[in-house]
């Protein structure tokens, strides 16, 4: 009797413990037919021991998987356990409550043996939603650390791409009533979110531009970034506007963020517009008009807040017209349009491009070159700069790394009528403006000269010798701006 006894208590020991325990706790015969179920099992399956008791447990709890396909029970390692009697550990799998709901669960199947006898299975779950959903969340926020890392690698990369393209380019520099009038335009559009198309011959200076435009509006703390649309071939361009998935092409080794993704939240400079594909141009009306797109490779539709800004050299009017450029691209892009005026009609600006240049490439190059002796400057004032800016710096930096002396002189200043055959307007070593171009450059002079008034004793008109309204006349025909 005593025996019988200290097994009830036993029995009632193990009981409490099982009941006190916060996992759900089944116990289940070889059939599969319940024989235990705690408290805590209860509450989370909802189903009473007594509903349960003598059941076969699989049917009430584990009859269907989580994509809502039958379960069989022949499948449940629950009753592989009990025929093998190993000891499973189970992810990844669902119980259903009573209400019709079910939860994700991590379980343990350990067989009963009683005599080396194989009786049941006692199974120990708990019910994982909040730590799935916490890892879950985790998940999400490293997915977008990762995002976060791979943009700021590739806007680092852009970046001192840039850094090294443009690091010596500290602002527009010039004081004629041409370049004043595009200063002032910028002024007035820089704020705006306005789409701006500049146009202008090449080396006019048209980037800076678009990066006076983007350091004056409100999106200047973002990064302004630029392509070339004709110094990449039109396979690629795709790829560098809109980014493309990892093996969304051949060597596309990894995923790669486009141009306007780098650019969200500031503004993109897209120059040689007119050499974009007409395939591509469609894109980008899309871009523009919904600020949407799809990466090379991808059918997810990703949005934008881009400001655009477009440039070309290139008779626009008459792609168009060749069907060579869409209308509608065309009209979404000049909303407002700016004109860069060449250096042949801003001479008076020379003076002071020149200087500055000579200062910067004395410092890049280790010289002492102070300033251009006079006949180095005349000799570039009389020049009609078919090459513009560009090709005013490019011969000043030649000209300062042959000079040794403090000053740049004229024969260490080699322009393209020094080095190229004599064309038919010169006469000599050195280039010869038509008769509208150094009229053109003598007015801009004297408009300077006097802050660009036209009329009154101390106007350009009476300083020419010129009736005012003469004057406006010649300066409308002639394209000078004040």
């Amino acid at each position: 009797m005593s025996n019988d006894n200290n097994t009830d208590n036993i029995t009632r020991q193990y009981e409490l413990i099982l009941q006190s325990m916060e996992e759900g706790v089944y116990g289940v015969d070889v059939e599969g037919n319940a024989t235990f179920v705690n408290a805590a099992a209860e509450k989370l399956t909802g189903w009473d021991a007594d509903e349960l008791a003598g059941k076969l447990i699989h049917d009430f709890h584990h009859h269907t998987k989580a994509d809502g396909s039958h379960y069989p029970a022949s499948h449940c390692p629950v009753y592989a356990t009990t025929s093998d009697g190993e000891v499973r550990h189970v992810k990844g799998e669902v119980f259903w409550r009573k209400d019709g709901t079910c939860f994700p669960v991590e379980y343990v199947a350990t067989p009963i043996r009683h005599k080396a006898r194989i009786i049941g299975t006692v199974i120990v779950f708990n019910d994982v939603t909040e730590r799935l959903e916490r890892e879950r969340a985790l998940e999400d926020a490293l997915a977008q650390v990762q995002q976060l890392k791979e943009r700021l690698q590739q806007e680092n990369t852009y970046l001192k791409e840039e850094i090294q393209a443009s690091h010596a380019q500290s602002g527009i520099l010039g004081q004629s009533s041409a370049l004043v009038t595009v200063l002032e335009q910028v002024r007035h559009v820089a704020m705006t979110e306005a789409t701006v198309f500049i146009r202008g011959e090449s080396g006019t200076g048209k980037e800076m531009i678009a990066r006076a435009i983007h350091h004056g509006s409100r999106r200047n703390e973002k990064p302004l970034v630029k392509i070339n649309c004709g110094a990449l071939a039109p396979s690629l361009v795709e790829s560098e506007l809109f980014g493309h998935e990892k093996g969304a092409f051949t060597g596309a080794a990894q995923k790669r963020l486009g141009r306007f993704e780098l650019a969200d939240g500031g503004t993109l400079f897209l120059d040689e517009v007119g050499e974009l594909p007409l395939d591509l141009q469609v894109k980008l009306l899309r871009v523009l008009q919904e600020g949407e797109f799809e990466r090379v490779g991808s059918s997810h539709t990703r949005s934008v807040d881009v400001r655009v800004i477009a440039a070309t050299n290139r008779n626009i009017e008459q792609m168009v017209s060749d069907r060579l450029f869409r209308d509608d691209l065309y009209y979404r892009l000049s909303v407002f349009p700016i004109k860069v005026p060449a250096l042949r009609y801003r001479t008076a600006d020379i003076p002071l491009l020149a200087q500055n240049f000579v200062e910067r490439f004395s410092r890049k190059h280790g010289k002492h070159i102070q300033e251009l002796a006079d006949d180095a400057m005349a000799k570039l004032v009389a020049y009609s700069w078919p090459g513009n800016v560009r090709e005013l710096q490019n011969v000043i930096e030649r000209g300062v790394i042959l000079e040794n002396s403090r000053k740049l002189s004229a024969p260490n200043l080699a322009i393209s009528a020094d080095i190229a055959p004599t064309p038919a307007a010169s006469v000599g070593s050195t280039a010869v403006l038509t008769m509208a171009e150094s009229e053109r450059a003598h007015i801009e002079a004297v408009l300077t000269r006097c802050h660009g008034v036209v009329a009154g004793k101390q106007g350009a008109a009476a300083m020419l010798d010129l009736a005012p309204s003469t004057l406006r006349s010649r300066m409308k025909k002639l394209g000078v701006y004040r």
